[in-house]
């Protein structure tokens, strides 16, 4: 008898030779612009219940371009592994041709010429298209938003939030998780979700004082879908505290929780769930992890680490989903549930091509109000680029290095810290630099730009201590982003050694020393997690150095030397 873990791996074969998984037929379309949006959003209905699935937004309201990372290391078990795989070794995995819009969308290669052929990706008015071309086809598809939505913009940041809110209510999700969402403080959120006309789950928020599960946000909701009842379980950013200033938010505390986790599963199907499906920020690792330790998950909608997978990962019996992120993509997966039991599903990874999705007109001009008051100054040009701005990538992102070149000059040090965040678009070479540009990749609600001294000796365990949480081969260590970037330092990293040995040969790029343990530098940077971080907020020290220079290059950065790869 064939075993379900078998029935689901060819069930997942087949919708690949159909077209329905993954890129499906647009990415064996010819490398040029001849895409239409009936040929992205074409879908063979499957089964009796549809998910649709967007996350890590970061507040991307308009059309940007976003390049995907050229290196994404994997560790322990999941070296070589999916998401860990990337350019021409990714294409070939999925049987992605050189040039074609698959290749755009989801490899870094050839960036900015594919870039300049196809166009811009995301914007929210796109995305509503899609999402009512899916409710046209099954009318109660769940919609499920995964998370770091509300942040990564100007105007998000100068809404608190409001913008965001008001036109992903025009999208009318089921439900959402959450991340940075809590760096707007625990009084604006709370504010914000007693109002939400939707479900604001997370399993794993609970109040730090008592803890026990946070009455604000349930762990779980029922819904009924296609004759089927699907329960809806949220899991948050397990490390809010850890890897974001916990002083925000001090009445909650988070973690992984997957003991908390198995009893929501165990008893969401007491009650008569037929589909459970896990909405996660948990990172696409970790969730692969949690897939192994719960039992009963069918679904897991993964969010945080920015992955885009034109495929489904099975770990067991679980199908773990990977939808990009900043608009950039759509996940649709159709699901066959009888008699209590998934017993099949088919799935399509939906590019957000700006160019070809037509804009719906009831959205866009929500996008164009909520801009409206900030328009002249986000489109005010600061200066131009020469060079290819991204920040994808486990190290040295060239809009990091501006931001690194704009601490050391702009705050007079030695030494620039940036941390290795993966939101933010690119900018291809030539374009002007606006305003919005800039703060697309620094608008955070702790965004002071310090300045102040470090030993060698604390350097190297800052060092260590990021590189710990990207390369820890057990997941559960890891918190997601990259390594932080560093500007006027070079260094060694071993990325099979373990932690407090993987950073060696530490040196002073203005003048070629080593650096000294009992040795003091003064160091610049942002995003630091500590209350009452003084300094210029990092999107007025950018604008500066940028204005400055008029138009910046941003040079090849060999100043890591990746060992262990």
């Amino acid at each position: 008898m064939i075993s379900r873990r078998d029935f689901l791996q060819t069930s997942m074969a087949a919708s690949a030779l159909l077209g329905a998984s993954g890129f499906g037929q647009w990415g064996r379309l010819a490398a040029q612009q001849a895409l239409t949006q009936d040929q992205l959003l074409q879908f063979e209905t499957f089964g009796n219940v549809s998910l649709i699935h967007v996350t890590d937004i970061h507040a991307q309201l308009k059309p940007i371009y976003f390049r995907e990372p050229s290196i994404n290391i994997g560790v322990g078990d999941n070296k070589g592994a999916v998401p860990h795989v990337t350019g021409a070794e990714f294409r070939k995995m999925y049987g992605i041709e050189d040039g074609s819009p698959s290749h755009y969308a989801l490899s870094s290669g050839d960036f900015e010429a594919l870039a300049r052929g196809y166009g811009r990706v995301g914007g929210l008015d796109r995305v509503a298209t899609v999402i009512n071309q899916i409710r046209a086809d099954r009318p109660d598809a769940l919609l499920l938003d995964g998370g770091d939505t509300w942040h990564g913009s100007y105007t998000c940041y100068h809404t608190q939030g409001q913008d965001m809110v008001d036109v992903m209510n025009a999208l009318k999700p089921d439900a959402m998780t959450f991340h940075w969402e809590f760096t707007l403080g625990s009084e604006r959120v709370n504010e914000i979700v007693e109002g939400l006309p939707f479900a604001a789950l997370g399993q794993n928020i609970f109040d730090a004082e008592w803890d026990e599960p946070a009455e604000l946000f349930p762990p779980y909701k029922f819904f009924e879908r296609g004759g089927v009842k699907v329960a809806v379980i949220g899991q948050a950013f397990p490390y809010m505290p850890i890897a974001n200033p916990g002083w925000m938010f001090p009445e909650y505390a988070f973690g992984i929780r997957d003991e908390h986790m198995q009893e929501m599963v165990d008893q969401v199907r007491s009650e008569g769930a037929e589909l459970v499906v896990a909405l996660s920020h948990n990172g696409f690792d970790v969730d692969k992890k949690m897939a192994g330790i719960v039992s009963g998950i069918d679904v897991i909608l993964s969010g945080h680490t920015h992955d885009a997978l034109p495929e489904p990962v099975l770990v067991g019996e679980t199908v773990i989903v990977a939808s990009g992120s900043n608009g950039k993509f759509v996940s649709r997966v159709d699901l066959d549930v009888r008699d209590g039991r998934m017993m099949g599903f088919r799935h399509k990874l939906i590019p957000i091509f700006s160019d070809v999705i037509t804009p719906d007109p009831e959205v866009a001009r929500l996008i164009d109000t909520v801009r409206a008051p900030y328009e002249s100054a986000l489109t005010e040009v600061i200066g131009k680029t020469d060079s290819l701005l991204y920040r994808r990538g486990n190290f040295n992102g060239t809009w990091d290095d501006l931001i690194c070149d704009a601490l050391l000059s702009e705050r007079e040090a030695d030494i620039a810290l940036s941390p290795g965040v993966r939101w933010g678009p690119s900018i291809l070479p030539g374009q002007d630099i606006t305003r919005e540009d800039i703060w697309n990749v620094t608008s955070m609600s702790y965004g002071a730009a310090y300045r102040t001294e470090m030993t060698g000796e604390f350097l190297h365990v800052v060092l260590e201590d990021v590189a710990d949480n990207l390369f820890n081969p057990d997941p559960y260590y890891q918190q997601g982003g990259d390594m932080v970037r560093t500007g006027g330092l070079g260094y060694r990293i071993d990325i099979t050694r373990p932690q407090g040995s993987r950073i060696t040969e530490m040196t002073l790029l203005s003048t070629g020393e080593k650096i000294d343990p009992s040795k003091t530098y003064q160091v610049a940077g942002w995003a630091s997690v500590n209350e009452g971080t003084e300094g210029p907020q990092i999107w007025d020290v950018v604008e500066s150095h940028i204005a400055k220079q008029g138009t910046v290059t941003v040079s090849p950065n060999t100043s890591v030397n990746v060992v262990g790869a």
